[in-house]
């Protein structure tokens, strides 16, 4: 069966969407996006994602194409046509397609363009990975300045995720002014002793969906957390670390650079919070 996609009002089969060749989403990276992940065919986090999606428009000063009960109602009908029980719909709004090619931003009679498509993930919360944990390297965080927008500029964590697996690692850990920011595609945590510690908000890094979610679920769980930037050598000494995103929820890091972190497996932390996360998503879900 021939996925169903939606580009700018229709439902199509993928080998029919098109978009313009002049579209600033192709020609300049002009675009945000996000990912809402599904669980028994249902969204997780689907608020979460239309809020911080919000965000990136606004700071971006870019027009939206669709109301919050319109997506949620696209979002829907992609994975009932599509059939996903569990896996991911991807959705990207770029600022449009004007007639030529020019830096300027187009005026506003250029309307916005809404992409959406879904891919199945069977068994999307039974990841093998998160049985023997991740490995990771550490690199040059030389992204630019405005991590906290959500946008389509991924040419340097794809090329970190490419160095990794050139190393036998699983990801990246990028590491600017000494400290670590985030992961190629997710936020990281390192553990030790009873405290969790994961990079405070701000420019550096992403705010993510699923790292609010976690957040929220250790407080509750009486685990102790700190919001502050925290070192390479910190993370060496780890007596665990994870990392969170939605597609891959909760992820322990059992290495970093070739050596292990404690014991060199999952550990309990990650364990627990994982569970608990994938828990409460799958009781929210919508």
């Amino acid at each position: 069966m021939s996925r169903i996609v939606y580009v700018n009002g229709d439902y199509l089969p993928e080998s029919e969407a098109k978009v313009s060749v002049f579209d600033r989403g192709f020609l300049m990276a002009d675009a945000v996006y996000e990912v809402t992940s599904v669980l028994g065919g249902k969204l997780v986090d689907f608020d979460g994602h239309t809020t911080r999606l919000r965000r990136s428009l606004s700071e971006l000063d870019m027009p939206s194409p669709a109301t919050d009960e319109d997506l949620l109602a696209i979002h829907r009908e992609l994975v009932a046509r599509n059939g996903i029980e569990d896996g991911m719909v991807y959705l990207q709004v770029t600022r449009g397609a004007p007639s030529e090619r020019d830096f300027a931003y187009p005026d506003a009679s250029v309307p916005p363009t809404l992409v959406l498509f879904t891919q199945a993930k069977p068994g999307l919360a039974d990841s093998p990975l998160a049985r023997t944990g991740m490995a990771v390297i550490s690199i040059p965080d030389q992204r630019w300045a405005r991590r906290d927008i959500k946008t389509v500029q991924l040419l340097y964590p794809s090329m970190g995720k490419m160095m990794a697996k050139a190393q036998g690692a699983d990801d990246a850990w990028m590491i600017e002014d000494g400290v670590v920011t985030e992961g190629t595609s997710n936020n990281a945590y390192i553990v030790k002793g009873d405290t969790i510690v994961t990079r405070d908000l701000g420019p550096h890094i992403l705010a993510g969906i699923t790292r609010a979610a976690v957040l929220r679920f250790a407080a509750e769980s009486q685990m102790k957390v700190e919001e502050r930037p925290f070192t390479l050598d910190e993370a060496l000494a780890a007596d665990e670390a994870f990392i969170t995103s939605a597609t891959t929820f909760v992820m322990p890091v059992v290495r970093i650079d070739g050596r292990d972190l404690g014991a060199g497996r999952p550990g309990p932390v990650a364990i627990r919070l994982r569970e608990i996360y994938i828990e409460e998503s799958r009781r929210a879900a919508i």
